[in-house]
């Protein structure tokens, strides 16, 4: 299963309790809410949905939604 930048903005925003609408793709995730917990189900549900490359690391060294959205759609093209 590829896993969509709707797809992410959806897991990403669910997890901080907001709208993808509202998610500001420049800011850093940590100011909007996001914790070492939330990235860690992030990527556990990532695991899941079978992208099994994805790890903590990737995803906490920059903090961005531009960011993330890059790594995923990077993984999934390799």
């Amino acid at each position: 299963m590829k896993i969509t930048d709707d797809q992410a903005l959806a897991d990403i925003a669910d997890l901080l309790y907001l709208e993808p609408g509202d998610l500001d793709h420049e800011a850093d995730l940590r100011d909007q809410g996001m914790d070492s917990v939330r990235v860690m189900e992030l990527v556990e549900k990532w695991r899941a949905a079978g992208l099994m490359e994805i790890d903590y690391i990737m995803l906490a060294e920059d903090q961005r939604v531009t960011h993330w959205l890059t790594v995923l759609r990077g993984l999934q093209n390799a």
